[in-house]
């Protein structure tokens, strides 16, 4: 009797959890709801809340050639160091307008991130969404009105903070 408890447990255990799967599986998808396939790129879309596909060569990334060196300041000290690699994403052939802009980019770019900095986005959960999502708008913005809106948006491809 000791040794058929476990083995009755597992049964219930394993009948239970096909049970749970069953019942919890998704419902399938119609044909309407259905997104096509990149291969079946001819197929009508009969929903309207599928986005229309963004063909690749509408767009480029441009990355940024060095790092962003970005010094945390605590009671006049340098506490820590913040690194961040970025790229750009831009119109079809702004690849070299942006190249031949880059130094005034980064320094625009470098002093938003010392003004993140400077307001405490680079300290404790630095890598926490909402705090690099103000970062990335900001960096954004900034990258847009210097680059005459060449630039769509700012992707943080690295980050990395080395205390000292």
């Amino acid at each position: 009797m000791k040794k058929l408890l476990p083995v009755l447990l597992a049964l219930i255990g394993i009948g239970a959890g096909i049970g749970a799967g069953l019942f919890l599986r998704p419902e399938p998808a119609t044909e309407e709801a259905a997104v096509p396939c990149v291969a079946d790129h001819a197929t009508p879309v009969t929903t309207e809340s599928v986005p229309e596909p963004v063909e690749a060569s509408t767009r480029e990334y441009v990355k940024l050639t060095n790092q962003f060196v970005v010094p945390v300041v605590v009671d006049e000290m340098v506490t820590s160091l913040v690194l961040v690699s970025l790229s750009l994403e831009v119109g079809a052939g702004d690849r070299e307008a942006i190249f031949a802009q880059e130094p005034k980019l980064r320094d625009a770019l470098l002093q938003v991130m010392f003004d993140h900095a400077n307001a405490g986005g680079f300290k404790g959960a630095f890598t926490n969404s909402s705090k690099l999502d103000i970062l990335r708008n900001t960096l954004s913005d900034v990258a847009r009105s210097v680059s005459g809106n060449r630039v769509s948006s700012v992707l943080i491809v690295d980050i990395a903070r080395q205390d000292v």
